[in-house]
C-alpha cells in the first residue's frame, strides 16, 4: 500500500482532484452558475471530499503510527476534518465557508510550496525580532508625529491611535506624498521627517524580512541538497558492501573449487 500512496501518479490525481476542487468552489459562489449547475457543483464537492477521506485512510494504513510524525499529515488531517464537520445550519453554517480550506492542500501535495512554507516557517524566530524592532520604530515615530503634527494635521496625527494608523500607511507606500505635502503647507521642513521615516522602515527594515526569508529559504536548500548527498552516499556504501560480499563469496567457492 506504501508504493500506491508514494507514487507519483497518485500525487498527481490528488493534485488534480484539488484543483478541480477549487474550481468548483469558486463556481459555487456565482448565484448565476449555481442556479444553472448547483447539483452538479455540489455532486463534484461531495466527491472531492469522499476522495480526500479515502487517501487519509489510505495514508494511514499504509504509514501506520509514522503517519502521525510527519507534519503535514497532521495539516491535511485538520483540513479535512474541518469540512466534515456539520454546515446545514445553526452556529456551524459558517463551517461551509471553510470549505475552501481543502485548496491549501496543495501546500503539502507540491514540493516546491512545501519547501517555502517550511523555509518561512523557520525563519519565524528572526522575522519575530524584525517585527519587534518595526513596532519599536513606528511607536516612537507615531509619538513624534504626534507632537509635532498634530494642530497642523489632527485628521491624521491628532492622537497616537491616528499616528499609528497613519504612519503604517505611509510606510506601506500608500498615499504617503498627500500626507506629507498635507503637513509641509504649513511645516516646510517636515519632509525630513517623511523621507527619513520612509528610508528607516521601507528601504530597511521591510527589507530584513526577504533578507530573513531568502537565508532560510538557502539554508532549507543546503539542507536538502546534504540530505540528499547522505542518501548517495548511504546507497553506494550498501553497493559495495553487496560487492565485497559477493566477491568474498566467490573467492570462498573457488578455494574450495581449487581444494
Amino acid at each position: 500500500m506504501r508504493l500506491l500512496v508514494d507514487a507519483p501518479w497518485f500525487n498527481k490525481v490528488i493534485t488534480a482532484v484539488i484543483l478541480v476542487n477549487a474550481v468548483t468552489l469558486g463556481a459555487e459562489t456565482s448565484p448565476a452558475l449555481l442556479a444553472s449547475f448547483g447539483d452538479v457543483l455540489h455532486a463534484i464537492d461531495r466527491l472531492a471530499l469522499v476522495v480526500f477521506v479515502v487517501e487519509l485512510a489510505l495514508r494511514f494504513g499504509a504509514y501506520g503510527r509514522s503517519f502521525f510524525r510527519d507534519p503535514w499529515n497532521w495539516f491535511d488531517t485538520a483540513v479535512v476534518a474541518v469540512t466534515l464537520l456539520p454546515t446545514a445550519s445553526g452556529a456551524f453554517s459558517v463551517l461551509r465557508a471553510l470549505r475552501v480550506l481543502r485548496v491549501l492542500r496543495l501546500v503539502s501535495v507540491v514540493p516546491s510550496m512545501r519547501r517555502v512554507v517550511s523555509a518561512l516557517l523557520t525563519a519565524l524566530p528572526g522575522m519575530a525580532s524584525i517585527t519587534a524592532l518595526l513596532a519599536l520604530v513606528l511607536y516612537v515615530s507615531a509619538v513624534i508625529a504626534t507632537k509635532l503634527f498634530s494642530g497642523v494635521a489632527p485628521d491624521y496625527f491628532g492622537d497616537l491611535g491616528d499616528s499609528l494608523f497613519t504612519l503604517f500607511q505611509v510606510m506601506t507606500g500608500e498615499a504617503w506624498s498627500e500626507v506629507a505635502r498635507q503637513v509641509m503647507a504649513e511645516k516646510p521642513f517636515a519632509w525630513i521627517f517623511f523621507v527619513g521615516y520612509l528610508v528607516v522602515t521601507s528601504f530597511t527594515v521591510l527589507n530584513l524580512f526577504i533578507a530573513v526569508a531568502v537565508s532560510a529559504m538557502q539554508n532549507q536548500m543546503s539542507e536538502e541538497h546534504a540530505e540528499h548527498d547522505r542518501e548517495e552516499m548511504a546507497a553506494t556504501m550498501e553497493i559495495l558492501t553487496e560487492v565485497r560480499r559477493l566477491r568474498a563469496d566467490v573467492e570462498a567457492l573457488r578455494a574450495k573449487a581449487s581444494a
